[in-house]
C-alpha cells in the first residue's frame, strides 16, 4: 500500500493528509456570515419594536390628530362628572374703616360750608306752625343787613362789633300773645355764640299782618337770646293788648318756648340737608 503526497484532490474521505488551510478558511467564511446574520436580525427586531411604538402612540391620538380633536366622545366628561353647584364666593372685608357720617353741625358752624339760601322762607316758611298741639299764625316777616335796625337797647352794638351780616325776623301769634323771632347771621360760630352770650337789651317787635304793635314804649315783655351755629336768635313776646307781662303768665313764656324750640329746629335742619347730601358725594 502506497501514501500519495496529499494534494488538493485528496480530502479527509480518500484517506489523505488533510489541507488545513483551507479548513480555517472555511471556517472563518462561516463565522463571517454568522455574524452578518445576528446583525440583520436585531436591526429587523429593532425597527419591528420602533414600529409598534409608533402604531401605538398614532392610535392614542386618534390617528395623528391633535389630542383634544382626537379624543373619542366616550372618553370626554359627561354631565355627571360636572360639578352641580358653584363654590360661594368668600367674603372679603376692607381693613380700611369707613368714614363717620358728616356732623350736621358742620355745616350750619362757618360761611364756607353752609351754602343753602339766607332767606325768610329758609327759616319761616310756614303760614302756621304747630307745636305741642299749638297753633300759631304767622304775621309780618323782615329781613335787613341794618342789624342794628332791627334791636333795642344795647343789643344793636354787639351785634355790630361781633361782624352780624343781617338779621331776619317773624312774628307768631296766638290768643292775644304775640312772640317776635329775630335770627342773626354771622360767619362763623364764634361770632354768633359771643354775641347771644353778651346780649343786652333785645329784639325789636315786628308787628303788621294783622298784629297790632306790642312790646314796645317801655312795655314789660320776655326776651331770650340763644345760638346755635353761625346764628344768634332772640324772643320777644307779650301781649298783643299792651299789658306788662310778668313770670306768672304762663302763655307768654309757652308761646315764647315754643318760637325758640322751632328756629333751633329750622336751623338745626339746615345742617341735616347739607351733611346728607355731601354723604351722598362721599359713598358714590
Amino acid at each position: 500500500m502506497s501514501f500519495g503526497d496529499g494534494g488538493p484532490d485528496e480530502g479527509p474521505g480518500n484517506g489523505g493528509t488533510p489541507d488545513w488551510e483551507a479548513l480555517a478558511d472555511a471556517s472563518a467564511a462561516r463565522a463571517r456570515r454568522k455574524k452578518w446574520l445576528l446583525i440583520g436580525g436585531g436591526a429587523l427586531a429593532t425597527a419591528a419594536v420602533a414600529a409598534v411604538v409608533a402604531t401605538a402612540v398614532i392610535s392614542a391620538n386618534g390617528g395623528g390628530e391633535g389630542t383634544s380633536a382626537g379624543r373619542h366622545a366616550s372618553e370626554l366628561p359627561t354631565g355627571d362628572d360636572l360639578p352641580t353647584e358653584l363654590p360661594a364666593p368668600e367674603p372679603s372685608f376692607s381693613s380700611v374703616a369707613p368714614p363717620p357720617p358728616p356732623d350736621p353741625r358742620d355745616y350750619i358752624a362757618d360761611v364756607k360750608k353752609d351754602r343753602l339760601p339766607v332767606d325768610v322762607d329758609a327759616f319761616f316758611p310756614d303760614d302756621k306752625l304747630t307745636a305741642g298741639g299749638r297753633t300759631y299764625a304767622r304775621g309780618a316777616t323782615h329781613r335787613t343787613k341794618q342789624c342794628a335796625a332791627t334791636t333795642q337797647g344795647a343789643l344793636g352794638a354787639i351785634l355790630t362789633a361781633n361782624g352780624c351780616d343781617q338779621v331776619i325776623r317773624a312774628t307768631y301769634s296766638r290768643d292775644g300773645v304775640a312772640v317776635t323771632v329775630g335770627i342773626a347771621v354771622f360767619d362763623t360760630e364764634a361770632q354768633a355764640k359771643r354775641t347771644a352770650q353778651l346780649a343786652t337789651g333785645g329784639l325789636a317787635s315786628l308787628s303788621g299782618s294783622g298784629v297790632p304793635v306790642f312790646c314796645r314804649d317801655g312795655v314789660i315783655c320776655r326776651r331770650t337770646a340763644n345760638s346755635y351755629g353761625r346764628y344768634a336768635y332772640f324772643t320777644v313776646g307779650g301781649f298783643t293788648d299792651g299789658r306788662n307781662a310778668t313770670k306768672a303768665d304762663k302763655a307768654v313764656y309757652t308761646t315764647g318756648d315754643d318760637l325758640t324750640d322751632y328756629t333751633f329746629r329750622r336751623i338745626r335742619h339746615r345742617g341735616e340737608v347739607q351733611a346728607s347730601a355731601a354723604a351722598d358725594i362721599t359713598t358714590t
